[in-house]
């Protein structure tokens, strides 16, 4: 445990910010002194960040066993929490388990417990049940989206993991949703409730796109040619419809990525790597992407399909006009198609698709995705990619986009045009005593 820190500055400094938000700020102080804290806020307002930082601080440096245990409803927000609690450098050690990867993988790594534990409810109940893990040191518990873990089926798999948590003194609990309901089983009774749901000041227009024909995939790619060449979600509500659309688009030459929960777990992750550092402009996704995942800010989101529930609805909006931005929702609807309450309600702006200007072929491609094979258990650092891109290959600081070091790979987002040219360069080169191979994903 040498080399912890627990100095708020200098955690912040490794994330690259110099200061906290209100809703951080308050929540860290809530935190620190009551045994139940709801906290409810926007995506994208900092609700990880928040809870970490007042967790890391009551960390005890000479416990070797699990002290805080977060779940999360999906994979991917268990992995983004875990890349920020690492990125934070406090120097106690970090695990993430989830469905979907080897449990054998979960049981080498879990041999040296972690301080904090992050995972899905179904693969963390797996655990405690086969025993892998000891819950007797465990006083913090976080649920973070935790009325979407709720909504998904894990409910048996939450209330398994309260009742093998016998010397809780702490929970945490957060939600992007105003109308949250907390079950009985989690022991929260009269909890302190922070709200800044109304606080991000956002300017949503939602605009109605009426098409003549039932199926909407030429009215999409119209809708698509208006927006032109800016980053944006297209909301599906089933997987199979996505893999028809998709082929769709590429018929049209519009590149994408897909995000639904039918897809590999390297699939998923690397839809949202190329979608962060913008290789794809546009994602295809389910409900599955409509809150919790670290996505860029973009400027659009469409209904394909019209949501079957009013709060997919606000999620699925909640992806554009984040904290303090401006962002557009167009809900692609068939003109005898009869629009839920939910959405009428708010006189969106209606036109015909046929009304909208073309302005140009969409989502140019700009970057490409660079797979690098070593990573952080081989100690590459950004640093070392960026220098060796840019000595060995020749690279301008323009020609290098994003870098995202994952524990024993890297992605890095390099000008489409240089992409073959680097890969010849630098392929099989060492690189911190490694060889490491390089192809485009």
């Amino acid at each position: 445990m040498d080399g912890i820190i627990k100095n708020q500055k200098e955690l912040l400094q490794k994330l690259g910010i110099n200061a906290l938000n209100p809703m951080q700020e308050e929540a860290k102080l809530a935190i620190s002194s009551y045994t139940d804290v709801v906290l409810l806020s926007p995506t994208g307002s900092g609700k990880t960040l928040a809870f970490l930082l007042p967790i890391i601080n009551e960390l005890d440096k000479n416990c070797a066993s699990i002290q805080v245990l977060i779940i999360a409803p999906s994979r991917e927000l268990a992995i983004q929490i875990e890349q920020v609690t690492k990125k934070l450098g406090s120097g106690f050690k970090t695990n993430v388990v989830y469905g979907g990867r080897p449990f054998a993988k979960d049981k080498a790594e879990l041999k040296h417990p972690p301080a904090i534990l992050i995972g899905t409810p179904g693969r963390i109940n797996d655990h405690l049940q086969r025993g892998t893990i000891s819950s007797k040191t465990i006083r913090t518990l976080v649920l973070d989206e935790f009325d979407k873990s709720l909504e998904i089926g894990f409910k048996d798999e939450m209330k398994a993991i309260l009742t093998n948590l016998p010397e809780l003194n702490k929970r945490i609990l957060t939600s992007a949703t105003q109308k949250v309901s907390i079950p009985n089983f989690v022991g929260i009774t009269n909890p302190l409730t922070i709200n800044y749901l109304n606080e991000g000041v956002t300017t949503l227009k939602v605009q109605t796109i009426l098409t003549t024909s039932k199926d909407k995939l030429e009215s999409l790619v119209t809708l698509l040619k208006h927006l032109g060449n800016q980053p944006g979600i297209i909301f599906c509500n089933y997987k199979d419809s996505i893999q028809r659309v998709s082929s769709f688009l590429h018929q049209h030459n519009i590149n994408h990525g897909c995000f639904y929960g039918g897809l590999e777990q390297k699939e998923r992750e690397r839809a949202l790597i190329k979608f962060r550092n913008g290789t794809h402009q546009l994602i295809l996704a389910t409900d599955l992407a409509a809150r919790g995942l670290d996505i860029p800010e973009i400027k659009f989101i469409i209904h394909y399909h019209l949501p079957l529930k009013e709060e997919e609805f606000t999620h699925r909006n909640g992806r554009t006009a984040r904290m303090n931005s401006k962002g557009t929702a167009y809900v692609l609807q068939w003109e005898q198609e009869e629009a839920p309450e939910f959405i009428t309600k708010l006189n969106p702006d209606s036109y015909l698709v046929d009304e909208l200007i073309q302005y140009n072929q969409p989502t140019i491609e700009k970057w490409a995705t660079i797979f690098i094979s070593g990573g952080r258990k081989d100690k590459i650092s950004k640093g070392d990619i960026a220098g060796l891109f840019c000595k060995q290959g020749k690279l301008s600081n323009d020609d290098l986009g994003l870098i995202e070091i994952k524990t024993d790979c890297a992605f890095v987002a390099i000008k489409a045009q240089k992409a073959l040219q680097v890969i010849e360069q630098l392929n099989n080169i060492k690189l911190k005593k490694k060889k490491i191979k390089l192809y485009v994903v």
